[in-house]
Parts: C-alpha cells; structure tokens; sequence
C-alpha cells in the first residue's frame, strides 16, 4: 500500500485494472486495500492527516499524501535480488532488451552501493535450451496466439496445441510458457526447451477474464492428493534423469549416484522411463511398482526367446 500511494498520486488518476496489473493483484484485493487506506492517518502536512481517495467510476484519485508522493528506497536485500533477476534476463537466448537491462544494471549498482557488491557475488546460470523463445516473446508482444508442437514428457509423446500466451517464466534456471491451453482449457507451463515447434497465428490471444497466473510461492510443480511419490535410485549414466524430470528431492549417494523422487499422476509412464533406463537406475518405491516394472521386462525379453 505505501508503494500503491505515490504510484496513483504520481500519474494523478489510474484505471483499477491497470494499477491491478501493475502490482500483481486482483481487483477484489486492490479494493479491500483501498478501503484500508481510509484507516491510515499521516502527520504531515497536519497531524493526523486522513489520505483522501476515490475510485468510484473504476478509476483511483488519491490526495492530502503528497508527503509520500515518492516509492520507499529499496532495501539492501531487495537491491541485491533485483539486480540478480536483471542478470538473469539479461543472459536469457534472444533477449530483445539486452543493451537497456545493462544500462539498467549498471545505473543500479552505481545508486545501490554494497547491495550491488552483494549481488555480484551470486552466478548466474540458465538454460539456454530455450528453444522456441523468440517466437513466443513475439506472440507475448504482438497479444497473439501460439500453435505449438510439445513433447509431453509424462506420457512419451508429441502434442499439438494452440495456446495463448500470458508470460514467460525462469524458475530454476529452466524457462517456461504459461499459457490458456485451448485443448486442456486451462492455464498450462509449457518447458520451452520441450516446444519442438512454435509459430504465431493471426488470431489474437483471448485469455479467459477467470484464469489465473500460477501461484508459485510454493512451488513450480505443486503435488496433489492423488499423485504417486516414485523413488529411484540412478548410476552416473543415469543422472540425466534429474536434469530432464521435474523431482520433488534430490540426493547425490556418492561416486555419481542419485536417488530422486519425482511425482506422477500416472505410474505408468514411470514404467516406460525405467524400461529406458535399464542398468542405469531401478524403482526403489513404491515396491509394487518395481514389481510390475519386473513383470513388463520379463515380458519383453520372452519375446526374444
């Protein structure tokens, strides 16, 4: 909220959707904090001064808090993260805005003193199989929509899917597509070094008004009751594993060995990925998993006999 003041008394009169987009909220939200503004009282330019604000009509007007018309200066803390998320993008494949972010960081670690010595101290690294990014960035600026082809990992196969795209995310160092995915009808995270193919339509993208951007305060891939909890055990040789799969855990057992856990909610794709595996790791839970991953390769080895 102290952000929310200065950044409507600045530009005199904002829209509720736009300061809404601004700040990452919902409009229900923007409104119950707008309404807690009329608790707050400033002691300047009087004591117990009450802010003054409107947003009847759908815009926002706020006066009598021309002493907080300025953004609160960063913390070291906040400093530091920033610049680090600037470095990021910065090394993203493709990036149209390169030479601005470096302009940008460099103003930065210049106002921002030891948070900048700070931040410098922490490497940057992201996956620069990203694939199709250029095409999605340009369907984000043109607001139009995707085909894509995407390997579906979980289930071994290609997929077809006209998507509309909402933004680009780098979790993990990894790059992904969220988007409204016209076949799912829902808001899906495309990885985008799995989008095989990408192309720009000439329809303009029409996200549902009710989707939603995932929460990922907890997390980029978050477990459901029905998911499976699958333990395997991996060789060095097996260790791609790790680096190709979303996993819950993982721990290095020494000499190159991992133990991962990953979630499904379909086991049965885990079957086909120990198959592939082969020597180069085993299912250690669930044991009735392992079983009938036994049973699947005695199967196939009969029909050699």
């Amino acid at each position: 909220m102290l952000a929310l003041v200065p950044y409507v008394v600045s530009r005199e009169t904002v829209g509720l959707t736009e300061a809404a987009e601004a700040f990452g909220i919902t409009e229900r939200q923007l409104r119950d904090d707008l309404n807690l503004l009329w608790c707050l009282e400033l002691r300047s330019p009087d004591p117990y001064c009450p802010i003054d604000l409107s947003y009847e009509g759908g815009e926002i007007t706020v006066s009598e808090a021309e002493s907080i018309s300025r953004p609160l200066r960063l913390g070291a803390d906040e400093a530091a993260a920033l610049l680090v998320a600037l470095r990021m993008l910065a090394e993203l494949p493709g990036a149209a805005e390169r030479d601005a972010l470096t302009r940008l960081i460099a103003k930065l670690e210049a106002a921002a003193g030891e948070a900048a010595a700070a931040a410098r101290q922490l490497s940057v690294d992201v996956d620069r199989r990203t694939g199709s990014l250029g095409v999605v960035q340009r369907a984000l600026r043109e607001d139009r929509r995707l085909r894509i082809t995407y390997y579906v990992a979980g289930r071994d196969e290609n997929t077809v899917r006209q998507v509309d795209p909402m933004r680009v995310l780098v979790v993990d160092g990894r790059t992904y597509l969220e988007g409204w995915c016209r076949r799912a009808e829902a808001v899906r995270l495309f990885r985008m070094d799995q989008i095989l193919e990408a192309e720009v339509l000439e329809f303009p993208a029409e996200v549902p008004a009710g989707a939603e951007r995932r929460d990922l305060d907890g997390g980029l891939f978050q477990a459901s009751a029905s998911d499976v909890r699958v333990t395997l055990e991996l060789t060095p040789s097996g260790r791609w594993v790790a680096d190709y799969y979303p996993c819950e855990r993982v721990e290095e057992l020494g000499e190159g060995r991992l133990r991962v856990v990953l979630l499904t909610s379909d086991p049965r794709w885990v079957r086909s990925l120990a198959l592939r595996l082969g020597e180069q790791g085993r299912v250690v839970e669930p044991a009735e998993l392992g079983g009938r991953i036994r049973q699947d390769a005695e199967r196939a080895l009969a029909l050699y006999a």
